[in-house]
């Protein structure tokens, strides 16, 4: 190799090493993106918001995955007989038929409208069960009595109006009270065989979402504006839907201007069951507020029982897989644990502070919605409800 060579041939690598230098310099000098803080801080709050959502959801479709409790098929005919209120009467008569239908060997479904003495003469029944009872004549319960078969009613709203029932409970063999208290002003009335049979939620309907929800809501409420609930919500409303409260149900005129807070309050529509199990499971709090028993605007109680049960809501709220804060009624604690398995509270401060607490405390949230969805499958549902009532029955 010649000396020209040689020199241009080193004359080429230090040209491709001062190249080299400038590309890695380049590459050194080119900017790296960087995520801010706060937006850094967002995207982990997402992340762990997904991750805790599906967490929940995952856990939830485990507990309501598994066999429910087995309760006998009897070989008995049970002749039931719709409220025929129609709604929102109506899908509580569907839960109770389909119930019914893995209880007892045979089933025949009838409603108020119909001579339910003749049909139940021809079909000879063991026993014929009516929900609520306001619309079945009764003297077609007492012609069935006079044939030997037995009778029962699952009253629905005590003790709202028993003025009503009062009466009513005379013309059956078997009385069956969602309220406590009304056990034994019934027995007084001379009924012999009265039970509490508290409602309970039907899986069939209640029960959560498997998916993450379209429109998930921090706070919910649904149920009627009876003015017991406009008192209570009048002072704080404005502080619960800073936190992000909706509104599903009746008269909530009483409460908002036409117009206030759009979107937020979905007044004056029956949802069936399955569209208010879905508010409630993409709700992270749900918020139960009882009527009262002695509002003279729309009961019937002159009698002044106090109401201490829960309402069905209590059940069909856990069932669907949600924190329920519901205020405090004195049987509440025999069907679940305060700050276990549902939160309770007594005042709207308590309230406020309890919704602040969970809003941010996810973990304990999540963990009560848990508890309280297996206590309701394990013990509160229309099948455990039921059961006890053909015990009842039959012994």
């Amino acid at each position: 190799m010649s000396k020209h060579d040689r020199l241009t041939g080193t004359a080429r690598g230090v040209a491709r090493r001062r190249n080299a230098r400038a590309v890695r310099t380049a590459v050194t000098a080119t900017p790296v993106p960087v995520i801010a803080p706060a937006r850094q801080d967002g995207r982990n709050a997402g992340f762990q918001a997904g991750f805790d959502e599906g967490y929940l959801r995952g856990r939830m479709d485990v507990i309501s995955s598994r066999p429910g409790p087995a309760f006998p098929l009897r070989q008995i005919h049970v002749m039931y007989v719709t409220s025929g209120k129609g709604y929102p009467y109506s899908p509580v008569d569907e839960g109770i038929i389909e119930t019914l239908r893995t209880l007892a060997a045979t089933v025949t479904v009838t409603d108020p409208t119909q001579n339910v003495s003749q049909q139940a003469e021809e079909a000879r029944p063991d026993l014929v069960l009516a929900l609520d009872g306001w619309h079945l004549s009764a003297e077609h319960v007492d012609s069935i009595r006079n044939k030997g078969i037995r009778t029962a009613l699952w009253l629905t709203d005590d003790p709202y109006y028993t003025d009503i029932t009062a009466d009513l409970v005379m013309h059956y063999d078997y009385i069956f009270t969602l309220e406590l208290n009304c056990v034994d002003f019934y027995r007084q009335r001379g009924c012999a065989n009265v039970y509490y049979l508290p409602f309970a939620a039907y899986p069939g309907y209640y029960r959560p979402l498997r998916e993450r929800a379209e429109n998930p809501r921090n706070l919910s409420f649904v149920g009627s504006a009876f003015w017991n609930r406009v008192e209570f919500f009048q002072p704080v409303i404005h502080e619960l839907m800073n936190r992000g409260l909706h509104i599903n149900g009746f008269w909530w005129d009483r409460l908002f201007e036409p117009g206030a807070y759009p979107g937020r309050v979905e007044a004056d529509k029956w949802m069936g069951p399955l569209d208010t199990a879905a508010i409630y499971s993409s709700s992270k709090i749900a918020i139960n507020l009882h009527r009262s028993f002695n509002d003279t605007s729309v009961n019937n109680n002159t009698a002044m029982i106090e109401a201490v049960s829960p309402n069905p809501r209590t059940f069909e709220i856990s069932a669907s897989g949600t924190l329920q804060i519901v205020d405090i009624r004195s049987d509440i604690v025999n069907f679940y644990t305060p700050g276990v398995e549902i939160e309770t509270f007594s005042t709207s401060s308590e309230l406020i502070e309890k919704v602040d607490y969970y809003l941010s405390h996810e973990k304990e949230r999540r963990e009560i919605v848990l508890r309280g969805l297996e206590r309701t499958l394990r013990e509160h549902t229309y099948a455990h409800r039921l059961n006890d009532l053909l015990v009842h029955v039959f012994g």
